[in-house]
């Protein structure tokens, strides 16, 4: 079904509106609907699924395989294979990438016609606590009014003030790209500049990434990003540390970026400058000041453990406040929500368990992590009541390569207690985000060490340390 367009005749009452047509917005539309609730979803682009399905965790992840298999080819001759040379068609890549995505948007809209959902193309806003003013395209409006509404509209990517700052591109430009660049610098190094900067590295371009500090992925254990930044400039990425952009300057070669890096003053000549900076919540326009919703220092929507915000009737969930800003985690807190809503009392009190969360960064290689870092267990449990199980090798994958060309692994596995209750699990190396997976049910399952010793290894895999390990 096309979305709605044109202004209705009357005023239309549902029982549920939904701000936003990503992950989230779309899983919480559909599951209220297979309750029998009626159901309008708002979404102010022309096309569903967010950030997520658009320009973030699905194109990624293709131009992530791509990126792997330069690095397969460039392995190859370690096997015996006779050096080949593949050149990335970069516009045939993104063709088909962007036709995958554009199915993946269709899939949605039949979704929503499938379970009766009305969705409108447009800008909504609040004019009170039950009512929503819709600007739709034709630049007429219209109005519909639920007893329970939804706000999921997602984040955008920052664009820090800077001179020059608008020959960079962010996140969502980096989809828009027509031909890969020569020469790449990425400021930031949260998971989002990690995995850009790893895609662009591999697939063959010069990259730098700048950091304000020296480390990257802040939020992460150190087994993961001390051995990953370790591994980046083992393979060639140029890091600028303890840096700050102070501009960007349009030359006949590129872009110029002017940098102090570790106190001094310095230029890179690059063919495209990537802000990855952070990301900030889609608050504005919604007229959220009007019916008085609170939002905390960084205009997050503040929410209780049930989604609620201070305003009866009114749910918030996703980038949109703030809190684990991954697809998975609000799509489960818009089901567990709509099934408390209009599920019946069966679900009364269901509500999402924000602990022992998995995340995966597709590096190269993959990290991942579930629970809490080193740092984090301590300060929690103590120094004295966390004990660390660690292991570092190489993985057998490397076993024909050079000593020069080999990559670590490192797992790092943190009990706490005398039954040493499994609290953080923290894994870097190959096909870590695949193994991170079934572990992360064993940590939602209240797994002890000893569970973990149990278990009978498979070998030969990199997976078994984490149940041998002493």
């Amino acid at each position: 079904m096309a979305p709605i367009t044109k202004t209705p005749e009357q005023v239309q009452k549902f029982d549920l509106i939904v701000l936003g047509g990503g992950s989230g917005g779309i899983a919480s539309a559909r599951r209220a609907a297979s309750h029998g609730a009626k159901v309008a979803l708002l979404e102010r682009h022309g096309y569903l699924g967010g950030t997520c399905v658009n320009v973030g965790c699905v194109p990624k992840k293709v131009m992530w395989n791509a990126a792997s298999l330069a690095e397969a080819i460039h392995h190859a001759p370690a096997y015996g294979f006779e050096a080949v040379s593949a050149k990335l068609n970069w516009k045939h890549l993104k063709e088909k990438r962007d036709a995958y995505v554009k199915r993946l948007n269709g899939i949605y809209d039949s979704n929503l016609t499938k379970d009766a959902i009305q969705w409108f193309h447009g800008n909504g806003s609040f004019v009170d606590a039950n009512t929503i003013a819709v600007a739709l395209p034709d630049g007429s409006s219209t109005t519909i009014q639920a007893d329970k509404i939804l706000i999921a509209t997602g984040g955008h990517a920052f664009q820090p003030d800077v001179p020059g700052g608008e020959l960079a591109i962010d996140s969502d430009g980096f989809f828009d790209l027509e031909a890969q660049p020569k020469r790449v610098v990425v400021v930031g190094t949260g998971y989002i500049g990690v995995e850009l900067a790893g895609i662009f590295h591999a697939l063959g371009s010069d990259v730098t990434i700048v950091s304000r500090t020296k480390h990257i992925l802040r939020r992460f254990d150190d087994t993961i990003r001390v051995n990953l930044r370790e591994e980046m400039q083992r393979i060639g990425v140029h890091f600028a540390f303890n840096a700050k952009v102070n501009s960007l300057t349009k030359t006949s070669n590129g872009i110029a970026v002017a940098v102090t890096s570790d106190g001094q003053d310095k230029t890179i000549d690059t063919d495209c400058v990537i802000w990855a900076v952070g990301r900030g919540p889609n608050t504005r326009g919604l007229n959220l000041d009007k019916i008085g919703i609170q939002l905390d220092a960084k205009n997050q929507i503040i929410v209780d453990p049930y989604q609620a915000t201070n305003v009866p009737g009114i749910f918030a969930l996703g980038d949109v406040c703030g809190n684990y800003e991954l697809t998975p985690v609000a799509i489960a807190a818009g089901r567990k929500l709509m099934d408390r809503l209009f599920g019946g009392e069966q679900f009364k009190d269901v509500k999402l368990d924000y602990e022992n969360i998995p995340s995966v960064v597709f590096s190269h290689p993959t990290s991942g992590s579930c629970g809490l870092s080193e740092e984090e267990a301590v300060a929690k449990y103590g120094q004295g009541n966390v004990k660390i199980y660690k292991s570092k090798f190489v993985n057998m994958y490397f076993a024909m390569f050079e000593q020069n060309q080999k990559q670590f692994t490192e797992y790092k596995i943190i009990v706490t207690g005398p039954e040493e209750l499994v609290v953080g699990l923290h894994l870097f190396g190959l096909a870590s985000d695949e193994i991170l997976q079934g572990f992360g049910v064993a940590m939602r399952m209240g797994a002890k060490k000893r569970d973990f010793d149990n278990c009978v290894a498979i070998h030969p895999t990199a997976a078994e340390e984490l149940v041998t390990m002493r």
